[in-house]
């Protein structure tokens, strides 16, 4: 592949915006999330700063014996938080210059590592017509996170999506975590349903709109022959003046007012992201905002 989008520049970027959070938030992902805790299996899992009053049959002597520091290690619980992040794969999310499909390749890795950090499991699927395909499953810790997000590289965009079709009959847990979807939800098929579903299996929800800078300040004029993303059999003949791009900007409203209201109505929450915005300006401006992040 000549581009990697997630690679060894931006995931040190992500460790340096982690790092920046934790000492500036009070927790990773917060609202009404459970606290985390960890049980007595003997499945390592990580580490953490010894703290007093931890358990000190748990400290690792050998780690402070090179480090001169003490480390509490860390043991899966069966109660341990899944977070489940969906990619819609479909073609529109390769329109623009600032890729969409791209941003949503950054968000998938940055949200994947938030939640590694916090102990938490991560599965990544995309949404690729009316099947959710597993890229990446029960991901947990640091060192398997830099072993298999490399594999977001893979994934192509292309033909269309249907949402709800897909993550229904999928298997999406019951109470344990939070499921994301990043998609620009720019369709006439249904995803209500899918949102109905998580909230009803008691997630954690998360809906991130990512569109193009081309999608949301338009400034094409004259005439033009457009093309349906999803439907390339569509085309559209128009001469494009002020008036048809305010009917598109109240369209787009519209659309971003739907996602929006009906997320509020079944507990979720909504983030619109632009596909050239940094992960900083998201995560700080954005996420902090929306309460996700506290």
């Amino acid at each position: 592949m000549s581009k990697l989008i997630v690679s060894e520049e931006f995931l040190q970027q992500v460790e340096t915006l982690q790092t920046v959070l934790r000492n500036n938030v009070a927790g990773m992902f917060g609202g009404n999330r459970k606290s985390k805790t960890y049980g007595s299996s003997c499945e390592f899992a990580d580490y953490r700063d010894y703290q007093p009053g931890d358990d000190i049959s748990k400290i690792d002597w050998n780690a402070y014996a090179r480090f001169d520091k003490l480390y509490q290690k860390l043991y899966l619980d069966e109660r341990q938080m899944h977070t489940r992040i969906y990619i819609d794969a479909s073609r529109s999310m390769n329109y623009g210059d600032g890729g969409k499909g791209d941003q949503c390749l950054r968000l998938a890795a940055t949200l994947a590592y938030m939640s590694v950090s916090e102990m938490e499991k991560v599965s990544i699927y995309v949404l690729r017509d009316r099947e959710v395909e597993e890229v990446i499953s029960g991901m947990v810790g640091k060192n398997a996170y830099f072993e298999k997000i490399g594999a977001l590289n893979d994934i192509v965009f292309d033909g269309d999506s249907y949402i709800s079709d897909a993550i229904i009959p999928s298997k999406v847990g019951m109470g344990d975590g939070m499921s994301i979807i990043i998609s620009d939800f720019l369709t006439d098929n249904n995803y209500e349903s899918a949102i109905d579903r998580l909230a009803d299996s008691k997630r954690d929800i998360l809906c991130i709109q990512v569109l193009a800078r081309e999608e949301l300040n338009p400034q094409m004029r004259g005439k033009m022959h457009l093309f349906d993303s999803e439907d390339v059999s569509k085309t559209y003949r128009k001469n494009i003046d002020r008036d048809i791009i305010n009917a598109y900007k109240a369209a787009l409203r519209y659309v971003q007012d739907r996602i929006r209201e009906y997320c509020a109505s079944r507990g979720a929450d909504y983030m619109l992201v632009a596909a050239d915005e940094t992960m900083a300006e998201v995560f700080f401006d954005k996420l902090v905002g929306t309460g996700v992040l506290k």
